[in-house]
């Protein structure tokens, strides 16, 4: 480095040197003075030179972690400065040389060059100076950090869906977009192992194949809650080697972590296992501006958390599949698991672990080593037992999921200020750790309704005015432990628990103690003390006639036992502080009188016993909030149900009822909801049958202030010549008129009505209560031209018209002043006679589509045409979706009347994205309305045989990704160009038929 800086410091001296000489007052000739200039402009491109080497230097320096000088720093860019200067003067000197022939030499020299050559001068020899004034070195003594230090960890190799997030985060980090990303999952599923594995890939050399290069990678453990911000800076000041005062205050060490932090062009911040929201700026972290150069990484167990960080994007880890699981825990365990009297234990074991990384890790390697079949069998017990078999399983797993429980104690939620009025003081932490250990008394999925409704009545959700508020609180709850991951989505209607966590949160209600859920499982014998029961899918077949009084116990569930027929008669003369009996899916056929004596019972659930006819007396369930017997074939209404004034929410299907008496809805004075039909098929063995109420019972049910949600079935004389006003009150309801049953879905969340074998409206009598659907269903109506015509539907979001027969005239004078669907968005027609095309379906009612989106048409035996363009009709504008089945008669979907009027104006050409054509055996071509295929994205044609040429718009279409045909179809298929082929083959999938 000496030899270096002699060089230069030589180099000052000779240029300052020539530059003395360039402004000497004896000018030289021309000839001398190009030469000096000359000379001039080769040291100078020595000084570049050496400045080159030297931040080259420097710039080895940092890679290694050395931190330069800021002086050395400072010269190097004085030396960019002269350099600049030297070129700018490159212009007077070149002026200079062409006047020195035309003028005196000294005059232009004197007044133009000599300024700037002076300037460089003074800037060459103050270099030099401050050269002497660093010596030798360059970077700071002492001083080193390394871009990225080596975290030591287990490996992700051979493991898919590890490496495919650890090359997804990589992506991320390379997006300009995202500043910051969280990473959750369950405790124990490979967080840490993953951002681990992404800190040591950025040491490798080929990272730079990812455009990845941050000044420094900061890794921070962040310790358990409560949170202590000065930790956090303790760790980042240590890798920064930054020298914090111990008694300073975190403002004052945030300061300096941001002032060091703006020192560099970009870092990397690891956040590990965050389990509170962490303010940035207050541990010193600069603003991450876009473009996100620089970048900070979450990982937590919660998905609120990181929301609250404001993360840019997210992504779940999630557990391995069976498989990779298989590979680690051999892996860990050895090859003695693979052994032939073993491998179907340690298989079993493995399978215990659910694919959760920490466990398969930790449990395998408790087992290394172990041949004999005893010892196995016995940590298999264990495992079923939802007990820890070893304490490296219970500290390193256990216990680690244990964290997410405890941390839930925290999160308290707040209350509005009514609730604080009527004394709401229970805290979500207390409630939400209930609603979680009570989730573990059920082995498979959970329904969401039933989950809610049970921790309603556990009082788990605190004081509400109304079951919806409950739902809400509920509905809350359920995504807390979703996003703390301790619960997990199963489908739409149900959620379920990770084996693992369940076994956690039993043996936390067994080993801790906690009273409010203690829990008996699995046929073991009932302990006097027991909180609460759960024999879900145990195979019970009968009950024991002797049961030790259990005074404690709220909670007894029995679903899903269908061999269980009978049940004692004082069996529940044992359970004196029952509040959730759940008897679901088993075969009795009645119930014991005893159930009269829980006094405190809030829900009774009775759904889908199939072989149920009767109830015993009630009056004495006085306390009872919800009582569902939906699927189920009583006879009679139970003796007593007028004293069940608390009774919120009522599943009593009237299938098999034969009669309900007068007043019988005036008594559920609290019901909120109400659901007399049944939601699913009705059993195979019963006889169909059913009990329509009449005007009397509908008339009573008006009177329910309280009911906000409705499913009934009525008889046709209800609806007539009443004041429906009082339905604007319902935010749900299906009501379904006539004895014809739907077979549609059962949507509880819609307002749908369903009207069967009806002439109402041919006579002009129309229910008032139409006005307030969204979903409207009529089938094998008459009348309907009049029920559109006169009547406007604002609400109607759907409409579904099936088995009916209208005579299709042209519209009658008056007709279509107005739009009496303005706001429909599907149409389904089904079975509809005498309709030769869509379009006379809308003149003759008088319909104008405007927001029409989706169009469903099938088994309309007359129907022709689809479109039929020009007059007074047009394709609906918004029209996205088109499907038509079984319309054998169909032969073109696009007739024009006027062909003045035929091109479709390009504004109103609707933008078809989806188009299903099946079973048209007549239908020769799709048409090539104008623009009406550009942006179609799925084409389906299914026994369409005589289509063998498709449009030009869609072989040349940019938009299409699928194209569902059979492969004969596509084979025999004729192209304008065989290269549109080509480009669309990806895009096909052939179908079976």
């Amino acid at each position: 480095m000496d030899i270096l800086f002699n060089a230069v410091g030589g180099f000052f001296v000779e240029v300052g040197k020539n530059v003395c000489k360039c402004i000497c007052p004896n000018v030289e000739n021309t000839a001398r003075f190009s030469s000096k200039l000359e000379n001039l402009r080769k040291e100078m491109e020595k000084l570049t030179k050496f400045r080159d080497d030297i931040k080259k230097s420097v710039e080895g320096y940092e890679k290694k972690g050395y931190k330069p000088k800021l002086d050395v720093i400072q010269w190097i860019e004085d030396v960019h400065k002269l350099e600049s200067e030297w070129e700018t003067m490159q212009e007077s000197i070149a002026a200079a040389k062409k006047l020195t022939y035309k003028c005196c030499p000294k005059c232009i020299l004197g007044s133009e060059v000599s300024t700037q050559a002076r300037i460089v001068q003074d800037q060459l020899f103050r270099l030099i100076e401050v050269r002497k004034s660093f010596g030798s070195n360059l970077v700071v003594e002492n001083y080193q950090m390394k871009k990225v230090e080596f975290m030591p960890g287990p490996l992700i190799e051979g493991q898919s869906a590890a490496t495919k997030n650890l090359h997804k985060i990589l992506q991320l980090l390379e997006d300009d977009k995202v500043c910051i990303i969280g990473v959750w999952g369950t405790g124990g599923v490979g967080k840490t192992t993953l951002v681990n594995n992404l800190n040591n890939e950025l040491l490798k050399n080929d990272v730079s194949s990812f455009k990845l290069s941050f000044g420094v990678v900061l890794w921070v453990t962040v310790p358990k809650p409560p949170i202590d911000i000065r930790k956090i800076q303790t760790q980042i000041a240590s890798r920064l080697n930054l020298k914090i005062d111990s008694e300073g205050n975190v403002k004052s060490i945030a300061s300096k972590i941001y002032r060091r932090l703006e020192q560099e062009k970009s870092f990397l911040l690891i956040l590990d296992d965050v389990w509170e929201p962490i303010n940035l700026d207050d541990v010193g972290v600069p603003q991450l501006e876009d473009p996100a150069r620089s970048k900070v990484i979450i990982t937590s167990r919660s998905l609120d958390v990181c929301k609250q960080m404001k993360i840019d994007t997210e992504m779940k880890v999630y557990t391995l599949d069976e498989d990779e699981s298989w590979k680690l825990f051999i892996k860990n365990a050895g090859d003695n698991a693979n052994l032939e009297h073993i491998q179907p234990l340690a298989k079993e074991i493995a399978r215990e672990c659910d694919g959760l990384p920490l466990a398969v890790t930790v449990i395998g390697a408790s087992m290394r080593g172990k041949t004999r079949v005893e010892l196995w069998e016995d940590a298999l017990k264990s495992f079923r037992m939802s007990e820890p078999h070893n304490k490296d399983v219970k500290d390193k797993v256990y216990k680690v999921i244990k964290w997410s429980f405890d941390s839930l104690e925290s999160q308290d939620i707040e209350l509005s200020s009514e609730q604080r009025s009527n004394h709401v003081k229970k805290k979500r932490g207390d409630h939400i750790q209930s609603c979680f250990l009570y989730c573990s008394l059920y082995p498979v999925s959970i329904s969401t309704d039933e989950l809610i409704s049970c921790w309603w009545a556990e009082d788990f959700l605190g004081e509400h005015d109304t079951y919806e508020e409950v739902y809400n609180r509920g509905i809350t709850m359920i995504e807390s432990l979703k996003d703390a991951c301790l619960l997990e989505t199963h489908n739409l209607d149900s959620v379920k628990m990770h084996d693992l966590v369940r076994d956690v949160a039993i043996w936390i209600a067994k080993s801790f103690g906690i009273e409010h859920n203690s829990v008996f499982q699995d046929g073991i014998g009932i302990s006097s003390s027991v909180k609460r029961i759960s024999f879900v899918s145990n195979k019970i077949q009968r009950l024991p006639d002797n049961v030790t009084e259990c005074p404690e116990t709220t909670t007894l569930l029995l679903q899903d036992n269908n061999r269980l027929l009978e049940i004692p008669h004082e069996f529940f003369l044992a359970f004196p502080a029952l509040r959730v009996l759940n008897l679901s899916e088993t075969g009795i056929t009645s119930l014991p009188s005893s159930i009269n004596s829980l006094y405190q019972l809030h829900a009774l659930i009775l759904k889908n016993c199939h072989w149920l006819t009767e109830l015993p007396p009630i009056n004495n369930l006085r306390n009872l909030l919800l009582l569902d017997c939906d699927n189920t074939r009583l006879h009679h209404l139970p003796q007593g149900m007028d004293k069940l004034t608390n009774l919120r929410l009522l599943n009593l299907p009237a299938t098999d009822l034969e009669g309900i008496g007068r007043e019988f809805f005036l008594n559920l004075s609290s019901i909120e909801m109400l659901n007399m039909m049944e939601s699913k098929m009705m059993h195979p063995s019963t006889k169909f049958g059913v009990t329509l109420l009449g005007a009397t019972s509908f008339d009573e049910i008006s009177s329910l202030h309280n009911l906000t949600s409705l499913f009934i079935r009525l008889d046709s004389s209800s609806i007539f010549s009443r004041d429906h006003t009082w339905m604007s009150r319902l935010k749900r309801f299906r009501i379904e008129v006539g004895e014809t049953p739907f077979h549609v879905p059962f949507n509880k969340s819609a307002r749908t009505i369903c009207i069967s074998g009806s002439d109402i409206f041919r006579y002009g009598k129309l229910s008032g209560m139409l006005q307030f659907a969204s979903h409207l269903y009529l089938q094998s109506c008459l009348g309907l031209r009049k029920l559109f015509v006169y009547n406007s539907f604002d609400g109607l979001k759907s409409l579904y018209i099936r088995s009916c027969s209208c005579s299709f005239n042209p519209a009658e004078e008056g007709s279509g002043t107005f739009d009496p669907l303005p706001n429909l968005e599907y149409l389904n027609l089904e079975f509809v006679y005498r309709l030769k095309s869509f379009s006379d379906f809308s003149q003759l009612l008088g319909l104008r589509f405007s927001k029409l989106r989706q169009l469903d048409m099938s088994n309309c035996s007359s129907l022709t045409c689809l479109f039929s363009v020009g007059d007074t009709f047009s394709i609906p504008k918004h029209l996205e979706e088109i499907t038509i089945t079984s319309c054998k008669q169909l032969v073109e979907l696009f007739v024009e009347r006027d062909s003045n009027q035929a091109t479709l104006v390009k504004s109103e050409t609707p933008r078809v994205r989806k188009l299903v054509l099946r079973n048209l055996p007549k239908l020769g071509n799709l048409g090539e309305p104008q623009s009406m295929w550009e942006h179609l994205e799925v084409l389906t044609l299914i026994r369409c045989n005589e289509i063998r040429k498709l449009p030009l718009s869609i072989q040349t279409s940019k938009s299409i990704k699928l194209i569902r045909g059979t492969s004969e179809w596509w084979s025999q298929l004729e192209w304008d160009d065989d290269k549109f082929k080509s480009n669309l083959e990806h895009c096909f999938r052939p179908l079976a038929i």
